[in-house]
């Protein structure tokens, strides 16, 4: 059909989606085959051909009969296209539809097979007895009761479910949220959201206060409401929160929360004033301040005061009761230690080591090659040798898997040690029932949060000991906190810096590079042109790039040739591990991972949502804490299989295998490249980093120096010298806002 004329009114189209070729989640740009409605005077026997429609199509599904309104144009590659100007979505009404929507897998318990039975028993009828008269659904062959009553409460949950999209797709709400709120709420979600928009966003994760705050607005809401206010100043300090803030200065706060609602600063002022009295917010008035100045006072969100308060007072506690190990001489264990090991420590780890026996909480920080694992291995067998129960735990499952193999101890995640427990929704080692041990080692400890530090630390018995081990130079934690940097600051525990390089004298490029980078040190590391002219001797190789696709295709053949076929480990998807700065861009990592799994698993058929497909054998990472399924924020898998009939994937974690349906793929993705950040606190093998000036915005020199301490073996920087020189001459990391060291500070006095 001829594109229309600029002039001419918009052309309209109905039909059935046949089938969804592309679908971006961000913008809900879709590409889908479609077949047009018959003509009134058509043949009964005819049927017209499929076209391509393009346009945003939110929450539209296969099977589903759509109302266009748009125009025609053509595409030089792809011919007549019908690109989507407004549409309207309704249940389909033809058989042919109806068998197309029912067999999608979109029901839960109607794949293909039931979908062709129920669609030949009862015809253009089928949706009205699915909801009406669902026992006749029995009549059909091989539907008992009890899957009939499935399949009842399956189709209505899904009724609930498209309605509630209906009303919220100009919202900007994706089909993965709907279905959240249809778990949270059931069929009151609707009624909720019409007048409790603000309640979606405290209590549904991943629907966040801009979505609840579009409704609130288009159904009426003042600006300077309350619920508006109030909501909207939670929301801005969980959005300082997501930038590692877990406390605010309140003049601050009251111009971000002024800013962000678009409303007087007066009105902000008022509002936390009743937040404050309400104990919704937290203020904490300038510590030894006889007058303070009007908003010096600090503001936090409870959990985040309370996490705080948690830790200084175990901090406080640990330092004041007595030791419960057994009569060690600190100076002849470490001089056993070092027959045992059979070489002399240097001063700084014999003073470490001391600190650790003689003092209740101490802390151990230095770079790569330094020694740490040399003295925590000492310190292992020393405290082994006197019968004490140590206990060795990372806030990842690799970083654990680490100190296991370095120290000779049994190691876990600080998640697994505590062990979550699904009844009450906390840890099961806690204040009140703690850890039996008398020595916790918490290596990586760089990587903990407020939250986590907290409930940890709430774990550790009275009489017990804790060393601290980290690398205060790395990235700060994902989550919100400063807490082993804050500890430090606060002098009241002993801390051992190691600044001399031991490794060295091996010549790995990986170490020498990252205490360079650390210094300042912009000069480039040997750099080559094309992955063919790297020597393998090398542990470190910088291989330039052009521009972004240029970054792209030598990472991809990194990958895919030179791993398996140059260093002769087979298996690239669990060896290699690739990072970028950014999500966005064409090196970013969403677009790293679609050009990976391509590469290297592009021939298994998979299971879409959305702009995501997940392929048997695809490496994936966990997003959030899901302390049902025992998975972490960070944890990789792969992916075992997919049932594209139920809706479903099996992804097999650390051993353990768990089921997903589609209203858990948010918590996953693919992991075949990962953020810098969310490789914290892990090693391996292979390390491949995309490094361009376009990344500028994330280019900060604890950032590259993070990246390059992930490679055990290699490390291949993939980019432009001019990124490398700009990420370390950006030394100033942003600062984060706590009140942790206050909080510490005053219990100590």
């Amino acid at each position: 059909m001829p594109p229309s004329s600029p002039n001419s009114p918009p052309d309209t189209l109905t039909g059935v989606v046949e089938r969804i070729i592309f679908f971006n989640a961000e913008n809900h740009y879709t590409i889908a085959e479609f077949r047009p409605d018959l003509p009134p005077r058509a043949l009964a026997k005819e049927r017209t051909e499929p076209v391509t429609i393009v346009g945003p199509l939110p929450g539209v599904e296969c099977g589903e009969t759509l109302h266009l309104s748009g125009e025609w144009t053509r595409h030089a590659q792809h011919g007549a296209q019908f690109k989507i100007a407004a549409f309207r979505s309704e249940l389909p009404a033809s058989v042919y539809g109806i068998r197309k929507y029912l067999g999608s897998g979109l029901v839960s318990g109607i794949g293909k097979v039931y979908a062709n039975k129920i669609v030949d028993a009862f015809g253009t009828d089928t949706f009205r007895i699915l909801s009406e008269e669902s026992a006749r659904l029995r009549d059909v062959d091989g539907i008992g009761k009890k899957r009939a009553i499935a399949i009842k409460q399956a189709w209505d949950e899904k009724r609930t479910e498209r309605e509630l999209y209906i009303f919220l797709q100009t919202y900007g709400v994706t089909p993965g949220q709907c279905v959240k709120l249809v778990k949270h709420f059931g069929a009151q979600a609707k009624p909720i959201l019409m007048n409790e928009p603000y309640r979606v966003a405290r209590e549904i994760e991943g629907i966040g206060f801009k979505t609840a705050d579009r409704i609130a607005i288009n159904l009426g809401f003042a600006n300077d409401a309350p619920p508006r206010l109030d909501a909207g100043i939670i929301y801005a300090l969980e959005t300082l929160q997501e930038e590692g803030h877990t406390a605010y200065r309140e003049a601050d706060l009251v111009a971000y929360s002024a800013n962000l609602l678009e409303t007087d600063s007066k009105f902000v002022e008022a509002r936390i004033n009743a937040l404050v009295e309400s104990k919704s917010l937290v203020r904490h008035q300038p510590a030894g301040v006889a007058n303070p100045l009007p908003g010096s006072a600090l503001l936090q969100l409870p959990h985040n005061d309370r996490a705080e308060r948690k830790i200084a007072e175990v901090v406080s506690r640990l330092n004041r009761v007595g030791s419960g190990l057994p009569p060690i001489k600190a100076a002849a264990a470490v001089e056993w230690a070092e027959k045992k090991a059979g070489f002399a420590f240097a001063d700084l780890q014999r003073t470490a080591l001391q600190n650790a026996l003689t003092h209740k909480v101490t802390v151990l920080t230095g770079g790569p090659g330094t020694g740490k694992t040399t003295i925590l291995r000492a310190l292992v067998e020393i405290l082994k040798a006197k019968q004490v129960r140590v206990h060795l735990a990372a806030p990842t499952g690799r970083a654990a898997q680490r100190l296991s193999e370095t120290t000779g101890g049994f190691a876990s995640t600080i998640h697994r040690l505590l062990k979550y427990d699904a009844t009450t929704g906390g840890f099961v080692a806690n204040e009140s029932a703690p850890l039996a041990t008398d020595f916790l080692v918490v290596d990586e400890a760089s990587m903990l949060d407020a939250r986590l530090a907290s409930a940890l630390l709430q774990a550790v018995p009275a009489r017990a000991h804790l060393l601290l081990v980290g690398d205060t130079d790395q990235l700060p934690s994902v989550g919100a906190g400063n807490v082993l940097k804050d500890l430090i600051a606060t002098d009241t525990v002993p801390v051992t810096r190691l600044t001399v390089i031991y490794r060295q004298k091996e010549l790995s490029g990986i170490v020498t590079t990252a205490h360079a980078i650390n210094e300042g040190n912009a000069s480039l590391p040997p750099a080559i042109a094309e992955v063919a002219e790297i020597q393998a001797r090398n542990d470190l190789t910088f291989i330039t790039a052009t521009d972004a696709e240029d970054c792209v295709r030598k990472v991809v053949q990194l990958v895919t040739e030179f791993v398996p076929q140059k260093l002769k480990w087979p298996d690239p998807v669990a060896d290699v591990q690739v990072l970028a700065p950014m999500h966005k861009g064409v090196a970013g990592v969403a677009s790293l991972n679609v050009q990976l799994q391509a590469a290297l698993n592009g021939h298994a058929r998979g299971l879409r949502l959305g702009a995501a497909e997940f392929r048997p054998g695809d490496k994936v990472i966990q997003l959030r804490n899901n302390y049902e399924k025992n998975l972490f924020n960070g944890d990789i898998g792969l992916v075992r299989s997919v049932d594209g009939v139920a809706g479903t994937l099996e992804a097999e974690f650390d051993g353990e295998r768990h089921t997903f349906d589609r209203g858990d793929f948010g918590d996953l993705a693919l992991a075949y490249c990962c953020s810098i950040h969310k490789s914290q606190g892990s090693e391996y093998p292979v390390v491949v980093v995309a490094l361009l000036k376009a990344h500028f915005m994330m280019l900060q020199r604890n950032l590259l120096y993070t990246a390059i301490t992930r490679g055990r073996k290699k490390v291949f920087l993939v980019g432009e010298p001019a990124a490398y020189a700009m990420a370390i001459r950006n030394s100033e990391a942003k600062q984060r806002i706590t009140h942790l060291r206050e909080k510490i500070l005053n219990l100590s006095t």
